[in-house]
């Protein structure tokens, strides 16, 4: 689905309707994340449609290393070489050298509406739901450029997470500092790892002013971004938005 000129979301149920973004800026193909499966199928299924090459693929960015979002890593940069990027602190459980922090085992309230992402919690409070290790090619830091897009460091939901911003699109990749699914809101509860970080990442990505909000988890805001992001910065607590 293009959400915007040139970014295209795939998507998938497995790892919380997790989303990746192809973006189609010219000559060559970024990716912001690869979802959960290992085969990488669904990126490949969607760079065929459009009428592209798998090594048109020159970067696969990821925003933080959760096997949700870099599942297929391993077998994408196998198929295109792509060059593998992501923050310096999510680098070593990239490549398999050290696991990602646990998470509270504490069910997430309310507790009907994030019943669905239970599992996925379980799992990575017990160190569950392991990826194919994958070399690094390079470490991000806030303000580099990846192809269109700019880097940020946007960190809470992990210490290396990251967004990426095409500013020419008006359109800001926030991984999962704001999720839509099983609720709008300032990433799922129990995976929020430092909540002053990440009210400071979001009201540095609210400050944007793009026009589509893609988030790791659930639909793309494409409507009314800016005011979207905004309205979470009012939520006290660590209540998700309505």
């Amino acid at each position: 689905m293009e959400i915007a000129h040139g970014v295209y979301s795939i998507g998938q149920e497995q790892g919380g309707r997790v989303r990746c973004f192809l973006l189609d800026g010219g000559d060559r193909l970024t990716l912001v994340d690869t979802l959960w499966d290992a085969d990488g199928g669904r990126v490949l299924e969607e760079i065929s449609r459009l009428g592209r090459k798998v090594t048109d693929l020159a970067h696969v960015v990821l925003t933080h290393a959760h096997r949700s979002h870099l599942g297929g890593l391993a077998r994408l940069r196998e198929l295109s070489g792509a060059e593998v990027l992501c923050h310096g602190w999510e680098a070593d459980i990239v490549e398999g050298d050290r696991t990602a922090q646990p998470v509270s085992i504490v069910p997430m309230r309310p507790l009907r509406a994030y019943l669905p992402v239970y599992p996925l919690q379980l799992g990575a409070a017990l160190g569950l739901g392991k990826h194919q290790p994958c070399h690094v090619d390079g470490r991000l830091a806030d303000g580099d450029r990846v192809g269109p897009l700019r880097v940020l460091h946007t960190p809470g939901h992990t210490p290396g997470h990251l967004a990426f911003h095409w500013a020419e699109r008006r359109v800001v990749f926030t991984g999962d500092a704001v999720v839509t699914y099983p609720l709008f809101a300032a990433g799922w509860p129990a995976f929020v790892l430092n909540r002053r970080q990440a009210s400071a990442s979001l009201c540095r990505l609210a400050e944007l002013g793009a026009d589509v909000a893609a988030v790791g988890h659930g639909d793309a805001i494409t409507t009314s971004a800016v005011d979207r992001l905004r309205s979470l910065m009012e939520v006290p607590g660590d209540q998700p938005g309505a």
